[in-house]
């Protein structure tokens, strides 16, 4: 029963896809539905996928068992076998069931923001969507199952970064999304070719390719773990495919927080956690994902603390996130990057949503100075907007804190001093941006003296406080022995073969206290700077920073322009004065040859007649000649 419950856990968000769809259609031409047909389908298809991963997870710690569930052959050809499977370990159904639960409140929170919508049915199919390809891709049973849910939510995200196009930007973005993606991906499929010519086996399971890693050759390995990773940096935004991210702030906000919390950014992190085997025969491909992280991290931590889009900041605030825990999994330390997706997966959701709801309170406007300027009471949403930055910035008790400080540690711990350093001055960035822009928004100075309350629905507010408690408390899941825990979360992933921290309790201490030490110093930077910011003259928020350092720019002359010229140029000069110049030259010469020959062809008979005689008489002179006569 529980078996079969994995294609259940996938097929909820699905057949709630299919219906809202189907619907959708329908009231194209008819417009007799009510809004609330959608929403009820929307939100309760995830809560059943919830449910269900819920009872897998349930049975599983009671029987600590493992469920494959396997649908059918999908191809067999020679060595190749594909199946179409899944798996329900420890680490699919640790992803699974944060996916639905952080899922569930992202669709009961869309319901609230996008109230009479007219696009409002096509909505929820593509959110339900973009749910169940992120279950194909957590439960795959192998690369190829895992890779349809990985094409599925890029096709999803491009989809919703779009839905209002209508505005050509939003287009614009959606494209840039999917093509930076596609680059990514490309390398994603290139690596597991590469796997399966490495190890020599058909079945390629995610068990199969581990039992058979010695078959391969180290350089096979390396260079599969690579472009593994390259599909990875795509879809998890690290430099240099992170351009994609920012602009895809394009679409809906609860798009935004589906996006960045719970599904596609976190695929990367997961996808090198899923190939651990493979990376632990490789350290120096995971020390070089491990430098990878900490280079974007703070690059974009740098970028967030002159960005003027709320949603843009924290944009950025999720690529520097996602590199940390490219840092964890990079250095062997797998359940603690996946420590910090979980934790990361609830305080970026709410302040997505808190985001949100200011943004509909202040009639879709995102400059935080424009916003400060005409500020607006909503009491729960600057609440959990407050409880977000603290957990982000690493203040404990916070779970971001746990989470963070235990990467920290893990760099420090594997000797890698550069990194830890790096990742503890990101702290202090990530701190002063965020705390920049609570103060922006919150605590700045304005010239209006009465502050209006807005009303916010509950399937708004709702959903933020639920997740503003796990932001609070969900780092007490993997609280290390130091403060008393137990590492539960590192107990459950125990599959992956983690690394374990060997420091003594001091030296934890020291670390923790210099974590939290840079936390308040990039608060106490923020506050002295922006708490009495005068919101009414931000120019001194541009500049080379404020502007991403160009890097659009950059890769618009280097790659976007480049390919204009070389099309044009093959457009142009290749086909049009080469190969047309050739063809239609040569069609030209048959034309004029046919000509020619069309002149003996005149259906004179004399003149075939004469033709004939001439050509008999040649033939009897050349007998004479040769035969001598």
């Amino acid at each position: 029963m529980h078996t079969d419950l994995l294609v259940w856990i996938i097929l909820a968000p699905l057949l709630g896809a299919i219906l809202n769809g189907g619907f959708y259609f329908y009231n194209i031409k008819k417009r007799s539905l009510p809004q609330r047909l959608f929403s009820l389908i929307g939100t309760i298809a995830p809560i059943i996928g919830f449910i269900f991963t819920l009872i897998v997870f349930i049975n599983m710690v009671n029987n600590n068992a493992t469920y494959h569930q396997t649908i059918f052959t999908w191809l067999e050809v020679d060595k190749l076998t594909i199946e179409m499977k899944f798996l329900g370990d420890n680490l699919s159904i640790f992803m699974a069931m944060f996916v639905t639960f952080v899922g569930s409140l992202i669709h009961i929170y869309a319901v609230g923001y996008m109230h009479k919508d007219e696009g409002f049915g096509k909505f929820f199919a593509y959110f339900n969507l973009f749910l169940a390809s992120m279950l194909i891709l957590v439960l795959a049973d192998n690369p190829i199952i895992l890779f349809i849910g990985w094409e599925g939510v890029g096709v999803c995200s491009y989809l919703l970064i779009k839905f209002y196009y209508g505005n050509k930007e939003n287009v614009l973005a959606a494209n840039k999304a999917f093509i930076v993606n596609r680059v990514g991906d490309f390398g994603f499929i290139l690596g597991v070719i590469t796997l399966f010519f490495a190890i020599g086996q058909g079945n390629l399971s995610f068990t199969s390719i581990e039992a058979n890693l010695g078959n391969a050759s180290t350089e096979l390995l390396i260079l599969s773990g690579f472009l593994l990773f390259v599909g990875a940096m795509g879809k998890s935004a690290q430099i240099p495919l992170y351009t994609w991210l920012p602009d895809a702030m394009a679409g809906p906000t609860p798009i935004s927080a589906l996006i960045h919390a719970a599904t596609m950014v976190t695929a990367g992190v997961y996808m090198v956690a899923r190939f651990h085997f493979l990376y632990e025969g490789i350290e120096g491909v995971g020390t070089f994902i491990a430098y990878i992280g900490a280079f974007s991290a703070l690059f974009a931590a740098i970028i967030a603390t002159k960005q003027q889009d709320i949603k843009k900041i924290l944009a950025y605030s999720t690529m520097s996130q996602l590199g940390y825990m490219f840092i964890g999994v990079g250095l062997g330390f797998y359940s603690t990057g996946l420590f910090h997706v979980f934790t990361h997966a609830f305080f970026k959701a709410m302040l997505f949503m808190a985001a949100g709801g200011m943004i509909m309170a202040q009639h879709h406007e995102q400059n935080i100075f424009k916003m400060a300027q005409h500020r607006v009471s909503t009491p729960i949403v600057g609440f959990c907007m407050l409880v977000g930055v603290i957990a982000i910035s690493g203040i404990p008790p916070f779970s971001g804190f746990f989470s963070k400080d235990a990467i920290l540690g893990a760099a420090f711990h594997e000797g890698q001093y550069g990194i830890w350093a790096i990742g503890m001055f990101t702290a202090f960035l990530t701190a002063f941006y965020m705390f920049r822009l609570y103060f922006i928004l919150f605590v700045a100075p304005n010239k209006n003296n009465s502050t209006q309350y807005i009303y916010t629905s509950k399937t708004i507010t709702l959903p933020l406080l639920v997740l503003a408690v796990g932001a609070i408390s969900a780092g007490f899941l993997n609280l290390p022995e130091v403060l008393g825990g137990h590492h539960l979360v590192d107990t459950w992933l125990a599959q992956l073969d983690s690394k374990e921290l060997h420091m003594s309790h001091s030296t934890e201490y020291i670390l923790m206290v210099v974590s939290v030490l840079f936390a308040v110093a990039g608060i106490y930077a923020a506050y002295k700077k922006y708490a009495n910011f005068d919101i009414y003259n931000p120019e001194s928020e541009q500049g080379l920073v404020a502007n991403k350092f160009y890097v659009d720019e950059i890769y618009n002359i280097v790659f976007v322009q480049s390919a204009k010229k070389i099309s044009t140029f093959i457009d142009k000069v290749v086909d049009e004065k080469i190969i047309d110049n050739f063809i239609m030259g040569s069609c030209n010469q048959f034309i004029n040859l046919g000509k020619v020959v069309g002149r003996l062809q005149n259906a004179n008979v004399r003149f075939y007649g004469l033709f004939m005689l001439v050509g008999m008489s040649a033939i009897f002179i050349y007998l004479f000649i040769s035969l001598g006569l």
